[in-house]
C-alpha cells in the first residue's frame, strides 16, 4: 500500500506550531452530519473524541473527511498513550493527536516516537490518508503531569500541551471552575511552563465565556463547544421560548 501524502494539509499544524489562535469544536458522537455541522461553523478545528465518545476507528474516514470538507481540520484524541492508538488514528485521516494519560517525559518520548516516522520516530508508514507531520498534543490532566510538564516539553517533537480541566480537577480535588483558587493556581503553573518553553497551550471549554477567558490567559488552542451540548442547550433554549 503507497503513502498519499496530504502535505496541503500541513497549514492547521504549521498554525499550531508558530502559536496562532486556533478554535475548536468536540465531537462526542459518531455521526458524520454533526462533524460537517460543527466544522462547517467558523471553527479551525474538529477533536473527534475516540475516548470517551461514541466514534471508533471504523467511524474515522467518514468523520475526518466531513470534517475537513466543511472547512476544519480533524484531531483525534485518542483512547490511551500507545502507539496503536496514535497510529491507527492517524492512518485513518486525523492531522494531529490529542493524547491523554501521558504522566512522565519519557511516556511522551514515546508518544512522539508513535507519531513519526523512521528515523524521528518509529511509527509504521503505510496509512493512506495520513499526512506527513501529523501534530502531537500532550494531555495534561494530574500533579504528576504537571510535576513532569518542563520535561515534557523540551521533549523534542512535542507540539503542545492541552489541558483537560475535569480530570485535572478531579485529581487535584477542587471545583471545575477556572476561577476555583486551586485549579487556577494550577493552570497558572501550566501556561507559564509553555510560555517558557515556546509552545503553545491549548484547554477544553465547553462555553465561550469560559473560553475567552482562557484566551485572554494566553491559550491558543480552544475548544469552545461539543456537538451534544450545543444540541442540548439549542434544544432547551428555543423549547423555553416555545413555551412561555
Amino acid at each position: 500500500m503507497c503513502l498519499a501524502w496530504r502535505v496541503t494539509e500541513g497549514s492547521f499544524c504549521d498554525r499550531v506550531r508558530r502559536g496562532d489562535l486556533v478554535f475548536g469544536g468536540w465531537l462526542a458522537t459518531a455521526s458524520e452530519l454533526a462533524a460537517g455541522a460543527l466544522a462547517g461553523s467558523g471553527l479551525d478545528y474538529v477533536g473527534i473524541d475516540l475516548q470517551h465518545g461514541g466514534a471508533g476507528e471504523r467511524d474515522l474516514p467518514g468523520l475526518t473527511a466531513a470534517i475537513r470538507l466543511a472547512g476544519a481540520a480533524p484531531l483525534g484524541r485518542v483512547r490511551h498513550a500507545h502507539p496503536a492508538d496514535i497510529g491507527r488514528a492517524l492512518d485513518l485521516g486525523c492531522d494531529g493527536v490529542i493524547v491523554p494519560n501521558v504522566e512522565t517525559a519519557e511516556q511522551a518520548r514515546a508518544v512522539v516516537g508513535g507519531c513519526r516516522y523512521p528515523p524521528d520516530g518509529y511509527r509504521s508508514a503505510g496509512g493512506v490518508l495520513a499526512i506527513q507531520d501529523p501534530l502531537c498534543l500532550i494531555m495534561v490532566e494530574s500533579p504528576q503531569a504537571m510535576a513532569e510538564l518542563a520535561a515534557t516539553l523540551s521533549v523534542p517533537g512535542v507540539d503542545g500541551i492541552y489541558v483537560g480541566p475535569r480530570d485535572l480537577s478531579l485529581s487535584l480535588g477542587c471545583a471545575l471552575d477556572p476561577r476555583d483558587p486551586v485549579l487556577s493556581a494550577a493552570f497558572e503553573r501550566i501556561w507559564a511552563a509553555c510560555e517558557t518553553a515556546g509552545k503553545p497551550v491549548g484547554v477544553h471549554a465547553t462555553d465561550g465565556a469560559t473560553a475567552r477567558l482562557y484566551r485572554e490567559s494566553g491559550c491558543r488552542f480552544i475548544t469552545v463547544i461539543s456537538d451534544l451540548l450545543a444540541i442540548r442547550r439549542a434544544t432547551a433554549s428555543e423549547l423555553a421560548v416555545a413555551s412561555a
